[in-house]
């Protein structure tokens, strides 16, 4: 599989730098200094000891034996990248740009965020680093991810609410990049997910890559062989690129991901790009995209906030064409009922976007038999999403 873009950030027709020409020079310099620093061992000494004594990695990779009896399928192990600092897999990546913008000599770093998990790792990172931090957040998700919010706030961030369109993760993309053309020359965008112009995918997706070389190490050591299969919900896509990406080329595993079914994909109300998408360019990327007959970037909707989005990375975008990923989507009540399973049955409490993933899972687990082991990316905790659901079911 191809897992290395061509010169243009091309993987086969997605990808690329669809930005104004002004942006042009600020991302070929960030590919050209990020080219540098990516295998210089000082670089690559310091994340490596960051995200063991800070983040906390490698994450665990548990058994969860009550969750795969409930089911009745095959052996379930968790991912838990909800066990990383600020509780997700985010903090990975902000890690990674923050150090590439410190070597570039920014002091001030923006990004937007839709659950509020990039958020908060964007902000604690300039707090680690001692950089100024601007967020920009939807309206809808700063009202469902007040808790979040409050979080990037005490880290010392500034949350800017956006209240154009649907106020969720596309408006606050809009917002961090018309921020960013106006202040080009003094800031860094560090953006969450494995979408945008070039260098951006590639970038987030070596970020996020330990992974799934977690992963794969630990289930050679634990059960001596590799996955039948692989499951991570799928947003932009920085989370399930993370864990794919060490198996593209196990043709024994198989590899799923969920994205937001909504209210289901024959209403309006979902973010099912890969289902019902049409190959388009959004965020100064050629990819998948939802869009109306006139070309308009459609509105999107998915309980999870961190999944809303009308997009998708360029790389899930030709792994879809190649038949390599199995892309499905999975509707609001279907993760709902999986995030009450795991917390019923370990004890566990996952972030609705890592329920999507549960919920494929569960979905096709009449495909697997008893001694098959799936590996579920849990790519954050649920606290954020708990007030959401109590208010929605009265309690």
């Amino acid at each position: 599989m191809k897992q290395v873009p061509d010169k243009q950030g091309f993987f086969g027709q997605y990808g690329g730098q669809y930005v104004p020409e002004v942006m042009l020079p600020i991302l070929e310099n960030m590919a050209v200094e990020y080219e540098k620093i990516k295998d210089d061992p000082a670089f690559k000494t310091e994340l490596a000891d960051l995200l063991q004594s800070y983040v906390g990695r490698p994450s665990l990779l548990y058994e969860a034996k009550r969750y795969s009896k409930a089911i009745g399928g095959p052996k379930v192990y968790l991912k838990r990248e909800d066990l990383n600092h600020t509780g997700s897999h985010k903090i990975d990546n902000c890690l990674g740009q923050a150090l590439l913008a410190r070597h570039m000599g920014k002091t001030h770093v923006i990004a937007e965020t839709g659950a509020g998990q990039h958020g908060v790792a964007s902000a604690t990172v300039a707090a680690l680093f001692g950089m100024k931090c601007t967020i920009f957040m939807g309206k809808e998700d700063v009202e469902r991810q007040a808790l979040n919010v409050y979080r990037m706030k005490m880290l010392g961030a500034e949350v800017v609410s956006v209240t154009d369109g649907t106020g969720t993760l596309k408006e606050a993309v809009d917002a961090a990049i018309d921020y960013w053309v106006a202040h080009k020359d003094d800031i860094f965008y560090i953006i969450g997910s494995a979408v945008g112009p070039h260098p951006y995918p590639t970038m987030v997706r070596d970020f996020q890559k330990c992974i799934g070389e977690e992963a794969r190490a630990q289930v050679l050591e634990k059960e001596g062989r590799l996955p039948d299969a692989i499951f991570a919900c799928i947003g932009g896509g920085s989370n399930a690129i993370g864990l794919f990406n060490a198996f593209l080329n196990d043709k024994e595993v198989a590899i799923y991901g969920a994205e937001a079914g909504g209210r289901g994909i024959d209403t309006k109300d979902h973010a099912a790009t890969l289902t019902l998408g049409q190959v388009g360019v959004l965020h100064g990327s050629k990819s998948y995209i939802l869009q109306e007959p006139n070309g308009d970037i459609m509105p999107v909707y998915s309980i999870s906030a961190g999944l809303d989005y009308p997009g998708i990375g360029p790389q899930h975008s030709y792994l879809k064409d190649s038949g390599r990923v199995n892309y499905q989507p999975v509707t609001d009540g279907e993760a709902i009922e999986s995030f009450k399973l795991l917390c019923h049955t370990e004890g566990i409490v996952p972030a609705l976007e890592s329920s999507h993933a549960l919920a494929l899972f569960e979905k096709v687990a009449k495909q697997f038999k008893k001694e098959d082991i799936v590996i579920i990316n849990l790519s954050g905790r649920g606290d954020k999403d708990v007030q959401q659901l109590a208010e929605m079911q009265g309690l």
